[in-house]
């Protein structure tokens, strides 16, 4: 059985760092890739008007300056193909490939108390030569299996007897799908289906969108990036990024910070403050006030300054009664779209509610709402992912005794920062549950753990250590602490991929930590003070 120092699960962003830091303080490193290259979420989604809804010039790598000054970004969004050629830019530079196992999914992984050491299985042999089962041995497993990784497709009657093409955003054909001429129902209306119904509208003979909530969404506003704006960030990218850092979500240092609640200011301020944001477009919108994520009154008025925003837009009434939200806004990721709501303007689209009567079954010639039949060339499945825990409970992990990750983490995700769980020693979660990951700029999450990751490992060979677990009490005060930041939001205010309420039986946990800065400086003050929390041990 071969044998390294660290192996990592994911060739994505987080994958990729995490080997070019660990070759990088001389440890052997093994990477499992399901995927036949590298970009992880940007890989696998490739459906049409797939774009990051952080602006590009933010949305990368900051751990190279060289890398940072050579890389040009064309617009203001970048698109998909533009990222996974960034990522794979990425992986060239920093010669990562001949590390990475691709067309390789991990299967298990077993701890062994007496030797320390991982052995992790996956369902091809450990040098790529055949499609038989492997195996290696790890003293570290690090996961960086993504946060939106595990494309899920409901449970539907009838599924399999559908006779045409279905799609699913998440797992899009690399080859891309010609909608020309044909008749396309999209289930969902989340990000990649508010990103793709436009686009695919333009195909289309026929497009009906099957909606069971409607979603806030700001317009992106995307345009080419000027070449002057690109020079100023990058003659002080090192101060651009230092202070998106201090940023709660780690972007958007460039715009005003809130001071004042939106209660404070007159009516007709307020409108302008919220016009100017809509105006700049994007995810920043959140922040036009203090206070809009926790109090409700005050979101009230940002959501309903959209509401009216949506029935500005669309022209039947009707339809803007139903693609307009009645949650909080900003409980559900925001979305960040270009001419969504405009695309219920065209002949050749419809919308139809399946809130209050769901999908009854998908049939041979398309699918059944009720007592309406239709027929359907393709089936665009926008169903969105289990987040955050969805790949990592995919594989069977076992830590200290047997024990599994699924069975540990049985009412929801327990971890101490996000990093690692009680009973699995050298085990890390990069951009894991308890940690800010997706209401943040999620590569700068990520370096913050690979980096905490990589100096926690080299503490360890420094001194001696050979393992590294959490203790319960960490643990615990953890997850007390991110409930409580939590519920002094208004983010558990509604039924969000969040808190997992998108997947049936799954614990309802409000997953992600809200408040970047502090959790860094959390981070640092944990490992100054010699990993407090931790129990390190040296046999």
């Amino acid at each position: 059985m071969r044998e390294y120092d660290v192996v990592v699960v994911g060739a994505g962003f987080a994958g990729m760092y995490m080997l070019h830091r660990a070759r990088g303080i001389g440890l052997s490193v093994r990477v499992f890739e399901a995927g036949d290259g590298v970009g992880g979420t940007w890989y696998w989604n490739r459906y049409p008007g797939a774009r990051c809804d952080v602006e590009s010039m933010e949305y990368s790598y900051q751990f190279s300056d060289e890398l940072q000054q050579e890389w040009e970004w064309t617009e203001r969004y970048a698109t998909q193909p533009e990222i996974l050629t960034y990522a794979n830019h990425v992986a060239d530079r920093f010669d990562l490939r001949r590390d990475i196992q691709f067309d390789t999914r991990v299967l298990s992984a077993t701890y062994d108390d007496s030797t320390g050491r991982w052995t992790i299985r996956t369902d091809n042999s450990s040098d790529g030569s055949t499609r038989e089962p492997g195996e290696v041995s790890a003293q570290y497993l690090i996961m960086a299996t993504g946060c939106l990784s595990s494309a899920r497709i409901p449970d539907f009657a009838g599924l399999d007897s559908f006779e045409g093409e279905t799609y699913h955003t998440g797992r899009w054909p690399h080859e891309g799908v010609d909608f020309g001429g044909k008749r396309v129902a999209v289930i969902g209306t989340g990000s990649s289906g508010i990103q793709s119904i436009p686009i695919i509208a333009e195909q289309a003979r026929r497009l009906v969108v099957f909606q069971r909530t409607a979603s806030y969404s700001v317009p992106a506003y995307n345009a080419p990036l000027a070449e002057e704006e690109k020079r100023k960030i990058k003659e002080n990218y090192a101060a651009f990024r230092a202070q998106n850092s201090l940023m709660p979500t780690a972007i958007g240092s460039r715009l005003p910070v809130p001071e004042v609640s939106a209660l404070e200011v007159d009516p007709e301020e307020r409108e302008r403050v919220y016009e100017e944001r809509w105006e700049q477009g994007g995810l920043p919108f959140l922040g036009a006030f203090i206070d809009l994520l926790i109090d409700k009154k005050a979101n009230d008025t940002a959501a309903e300054f959209v509401r009216a925003k949506i029935r500005e837009i669309v022209n039947d009434p009707e339809v803007a009664d139903r693609l307009t939200p009645t949650t909080v806004i900003g409980c559900k990721r925001l979305c960040v779209d270009t001419g969504y709501f405009a695309t219920f303007n065209r002949d050749n689209v419809e919308l139809v509610d399946v809130s209050s009567e769901p999908i009854a079954e998908i049939t041979r010639h398309g699918l059944r709402v009720g007592n309406r039949e239709f027929e359907f060339d393709c089936i665009v499945f926008a169903t969105g992912f289990d987040a955050m825990t969805g790949a990592l409970l995919s594989i069977d992990i076992r830590g200290r005794d047997g024990r599994t990750l699924q069975a540990a983490w049985a009412e929801g995700p327990r971890t101490y920062l996000g990093l690692n769980s009680v009973g699995f020693p050298n085990f890390f979660t990069i951009s894991g549950p308890g940690s800010p990951s997706v209401l943040t700029n999620m590569i700068v999450s990520i370096e913050q753990h690979v980096n905490w990751i990589t100096d926690c490992i080299a503490y360890l060979r420094e001194n001696g250590h050979r393992r590294i677990e959490a203790t319960l009490e960490a643990q615990d005060a953890w997850v007390d602490f991110v409930n409580m930041v939590a519920d002094f939001t208004l983010f558990p205010s509604c039924n969000s991929w969040y808190l997992g309420a998108n997947v049936p039986g799954k614990p309802r946990v409000f997953m992600p930590l809200l408040g970047f800065p502090t959790y860094a400086a959390k981070c640092d003050d944990v490992a100054a003070k010699g990993y407090e929390g931790f129990v390190l041990s040296k046999t």
